[in-house]
This record gives structure tokens, C-alpha cells and sequence, in this order.
């Protein structure tokens, strides 16, 4: 039993498959759709990069130069295709099967450790080494339960496509995330007559500064990530202002751009300046069709669009492997090691700011690493159990990268730590 099962070939699965192959090791994916690249298949039409195209694509393998610099849904698909053809990771993928649970095999020592049975949707039930968890972080909807219903029309950001889902012409978005922003733009541009519902304020972070990406702008480099907070915040208010440009825009609640979720997007504030996008406060409850907000004013609506985030879920793994916090589980190993699980990794649960694709091959490289000292330590090597001492436990997706780059070095550290007391000499 030498083989890795990988679920998922989305972005993370795909980077996963790389490496692997890369390592010279066996494995299988498995695929619940009929293709590569995860979630891009299913967002919405509108969705674009908020990274730019130079600094989003696997390391050694960039995207296009005649790419446009925010790169559409469409070539972002494009470009996981393209990757997978070109080290033709499809002929590892089953596609059309989902995994349905993966369960530890017996063992003596930690959940683990002796591998574990993987059962798929085509009924059969493999054994594996270890498990290579990609299913992403962004499919299993979360919705806020408000006092009262709402008889309109409603749709989650993971499941609208576009406006054709709308019915009726009064549109509320509820969050102001990056998918929410991009929802309210979205049916502004189209002409619905939208709201949307801000109860935390934001800085609203310009794609570029100068007309070029953030990320490429060297100068920036030279200062610490504290003088690039600061002198982003004085760009920000040069360029867009502040919350008292908008109407009915609530006041930050953070001081620094790090304090806050990163909301990238000017177009709700251009359209809130022309009346397109109206901002609403918090809302107290649903009657009908109407929506009371916090403020004492109502309105009534025919679609209420959800973009209120979604649930890090493990489906096929049984809820007692599990340990939580905030709903998230927690990890340690640069969030690619959940507590307690030997050999099972979690490759995407994390959000570290910045371009997404760079981080998958990083975290399946560590993972990599722990395979090698397993194999050394003829079969098993704790790296759970080490790692939980020495390190925090993790429980955030959303992460400053800074931080999560930290994390890698301290993991890295403590890998090649274990890796040269394998080869100390025993003594009496």
C-alpha cells in the first residue's frame, strides 16, 4: 500500500497531482463533476480575478502575457485545462465520482497512521497511505436565519450564475464581501434596482494603484508590511475617499487594512454614486416580501441574493475526527495538518491575501515532505503529534500572508527538526 488518493481537481487537487507525480508517487482522484478546475466551473458569469494575471498562476507556470491583467472565469478555466493537459493529470482523475467517506484503518497509534480506506460513489472502497484533501472551501452555502420569511425569490452566491436567475426587478444582496460587491455590481449594471446590505464597513481596496496591480508595485516592496498598510490606506483615501463619500456607507470598525476582511472592488462605490446601489444597515426581520431593517425603515424586494459566505466542510469524514473552531477545523503545519490525523491533508482550507493558485503547491510540497519521513521511518513517522507542540492552532481561513509564510518556515523547520532525529545515533 504505497498509493495516495487525492479528492478533488479543482486548483488544489491539481497542484496536488503535480507534485505527487513530481515525487514519483501513485495516485488516484477522485472528481465529483465531469471536469477539472472546481469552483470556477460553477461561479458566477461576472467573476473576475482580484489578482492580477502575473502573479496568480502556479509557480513556473504563468499565464499568457496577452492575458488581460484581471484574467475572466472563462480563461481562468482555461488556464486549469491547460494546466492539466499539459502534464496530462486527467488520466489519474475519475471523474463523475465523489468520495463518500474516508475512515481510518486499525491501528495501535494515532487516527491514522496505518492509512486509511477511501469508499467512492461507484461503490468501491480502496486503501490508501494517505489522503490529499482538496474539495475546496467554497461550495457548502452558509445562510444567516433572520426573524419572520421572505416569500421572494433566493439565491446564494454559490449558486447564482447570473442575472437571468433573478426574478422580478428589486434586488437586496445581503454581505459586502468580494462576492457580494460583485453581485450588487452585477444587477446594477443590468438595470435591477439593487440594495445592498452593509453592517460593517469596509476600505475599499482599488484593483491598482497608478493603473497597475498592488502586487506589482516594486517600490512597495522596500517598506514593512506595516508601512505598506499605511501608505495603502493613504492611496485608498486619495483615490476613493472615505465612508462619508457614500451614502448610508458605515464607518470602518478597524483601524488597519490587516484588521478587516479585503474588499477589493470600486465599482459598488461608482455605482452607489450614481444612484444605481443603495446601502441598507442590518436587517431585523423578513415579512413577505418586505425586509425591516435595523434602522426602522422597510422595503419590499423580489430576490434576496445571499452572499454570506460558506461552511469548511469534510463530508467524508465522520464528525468525531474532527476538532473545530468558529466552525473551521483546526490545524497546525501551515493549516495543511488538522489535529490529531496522521497522514490526511488538507490541501485549500486557507485564504491566505493574495493570488490563491501559488499556495496549493506549497502546502502539497509540506505534505510531500511527511510522506518522506513516514517512508524513512519504514512506514510511520508522528508528525501530527510534534507538530501540535510546537506550533499554534490554526483555525482561521482568511489569513494575513505574512503570517501563513511563517507558518511554512516554522513547518519546515520542524519537518527537517524530526528528519534529523531519525538519523540520530542511538545511545544507551
Amino acid at each position: 500500500m504505497s498509493k495516495y488518493c487525492v479528492i478533488g481537481a479543482g486548483p488544489a487537487g491539481l497542484a496536488s497531482m503535480k507534485t505527487l507525480l513530481d515525487a514519483g508517487l501513485e495516485f488516484d482522484c477522485f472528481e465529483r463533476t465531469q471536469d477539472v478546475g472546481g469552483h470556477w466551473n460553477t461561479d458566477y458569469e461576472a467573476l473576475h480575478l482580484i489578482t492580477s494575471s502575473k502573479v496568480t498562476g502556479y509557480e513556473g507556470h504563468p499565464m499568457p502575457d496577452d492575458w488581460p491583467i484581471f484574467p475572466s472565469r472563462k480563461l481562468m478555466l482555461q488556464y486549469f485545462e491547460d494546466f492539466a493537459k499539459e502534464f496530462d493529470l486527467k488520466k489519474y482523475v475519475s471523474f463523475g465520482v465523489s468520495v463518500e467517506k474516508v475512515t481510518p484503518l486499525p491501528s495501535d497509534g494515532p487516527t491514522g497512521s496505518a492509512g486509511w480506506t477511501v469508499t467512492t460513489s461507484d461503490g468501491k472502497t480502496d486503501t490508501y497511505e494517505g489522503v490529499f484533501v482538496a474539495n475546496g472551501h467554497l461550495w457548502d452555502e452558509k445562510r444567516v436565519e433572520f426573524p419572520g420569511e421572505f416569500t421572494g425569490k433566493t439565491i446564494h452566491s454559490g449558486s447564482y450564475v447570473s442575472t437571468k436567475d433573478i426574478q422580478g426587478t428589486r434586488v437586496l444582496v445581503i454581505g459586502s464581501g468580494n462576492s457580494g460587491c460583485d453581485l450588487a455590481v452585477d444587477t446594477a449594471q443590468n438595470h435591477f434596482e439593487t440594495d445592498i446590505v452593509i453592517r460593517r464597513g469596509h476600505f475599499f481596496q482599488p484593483k491598482t494603484f497608478f493603473g497597475v496591480p498592488r502586487a506589482e508595485l516594486g517600490w512597495m516592496q522596500e517598506f514593512t508590511f506595516e508601512e505598506q498598510d499605511l501608505i495603502a490606506r493613504l492611496m485608498i483615501r486619495l483615490s476613493v475617499g472615505t465612508h462619508e463619500n457614500y451614502p448610508g456607507m458605515p464607518a470602518p470598525d478597524h483601524r488597519t487594512l490587516a484588521d478587516g476582511p479585503p474588499v477589493v472592488n470600486q465599482l459598488l462605490l461608482y455605482w452607489i454614486h450614481h444612484g444605481r446601489i443603495a446601502v441598507k444597515p442590518g436587517i431585523e426581520k423578513f415579512a413577505g416580501n418586505t425586509v425591516h431593517f435595523t434602522d426602522g425603515t422597510s422595503k419590499d424586494y423580489d430576490t434576496i441574493l445571499y452572499a454570506t459566505g460558506f461552511h469548511a466542510s469534510l463530508p467524508f469524514l465522520d464528525e468525531e475526527h474532527i476538532k473545530r473552531r468558529d466552525g473551521v477545523p483546526l490545524r497546525v503545519g501551515a493549516a495543511v495538518v488538522p489535529l490529531g490525523l496522521e497522514k490526511f491533508y488538507l490541501i485549500g482550507m486557507i485564504g491566505p491575501r493574495g493570488p490563491q493558485p501559488p499556495v496549493y503547491p506549497v502546502q502539497a510540497q509540506l505534505a510531500v515532505e511527511m510522506i518522506r519521513l513516514h517512508q524513512n521511518a519504514g512506514g510511520f513517522q508522528p508528525i501530527a503529534g510534534p507538530l501540535e507542540k510546537l506550533q499554534d492552532q490554526e483555525s482561521r481561513i482568511d489569513i494575513l500572508r505574512p503570517i501563513w509564510l511563517e507558518q511554512v518556515e516554522h513547518t519546515k523547520s520542524a519537518l527537517s527538526f524530526l528528519a534529523d532525529s531519525q538519523k540520530a545515533p542511538v545511545t544507551a
